[in-house]
């Protein structure tokens, strides 16, 4: 094998990782989120969980992951700065592949994975290079964002779904928690993330549904959760400037 095949390598496995994780969706048909009677305290229509609608982001991801990975296959495929946020995005594309499976059969262990994919994918970002901000780091960076939320969200599920100190916190309590870990590591990745907008903007896209999600029956929580959602816009604003 010559440096350069071995070089572009990596870039073939990234596009097998992307590829699986896309079609996932079509291969685990039915998955419209954890079954609540899964969970000791079933989870019907939680608090914590944002609004159906702010799940369509993933069809950007998916989109946007594709693209990236079929443009760093042609045009990068022996980047040496690309390659260096390759294995970890492959890594958690792959486990990403095999998620939807799990998740139907046991939350506690798709909390486990998400988590899994959320370290991968937050290494592949920082090793992200600010060349071709729009056809890696950005979509890396909506995916780790989006990522961080929805890995949040499953610990907040598992907490109330497990009766977790049902005296103290309750789904209200946990969705609280969740909403405020959210601002905190949200906020810590980005504010040390220059050019990298869309981390902010995945975990604020979140924030803004569980707003929408609990506008009717918790305003408080509603109003946490758009105070937060406007701070990671401010922190990726910034971000883009920088």
């Amino acid at each position: 094998m010559t440096a350069r095949s071995r070089k572009g390598l990596l870039a073939t496995v990234t596009l097998i990782a992307t590829l699986a994780f896309v079609a996932a969706p079509f291969l685990t048909p039915g998955f419209g989120g954890f079954d609540p009677d899964l969970y000791p305290v079933p989870q019907v229509d939680p608090p914590v969980q944002p609004a159906g609608w702010a799940f369509s982001i993933w069809g950007v991801i998916y989109l946007w992951l594709l693209v990236s990975a079929g443009f760093g296959w042609w045009r990068r495929g022996g980047d040496a700065r690309w390659n260096a946020a390759r294995p970890a995005l492959a890594l958690s594309l792959g486990l990403g592949s095999a998620w939807l499976v799990v998740a139907l059969q046991s939350p506690l262990w798709a909390t486990v994975l998400i988590w899994l994919m959320l370290a991968a994918a937050l290494v592949a970002l920082w090793r992200t290079p600010l060349k071709d901000r729009i056809w890696l780091r950005g979509p890396v960076a909506l995916y780790a964002g989006w990522l961080s939320a929805a890995s949040l969200v499953s610990l907040g599920l598992l907490g109330a779904g497990y009766g977790v100190a049902p005296d103290l916190l309750g789904e209200r309590g946990w969705a609280a928690l969740v909403i405020l870990a959210a601002i905190v590591l949200g906020g810590a990745v980005q504010a040390r993330l220059s050019r990298a907008p869309f981390y902010g903007l995945g975990i604020a896209w979140a924030l803004i549904g569980i707003t929408a999600q609990n506008l009717g029956d918790a305003p408080i929580l509603a109003g946490l959760a758009a105070i937060g959602a406007a701070i990671l816009l401010l922190l990726a604003a910034r971000s883009a400037r920088g």
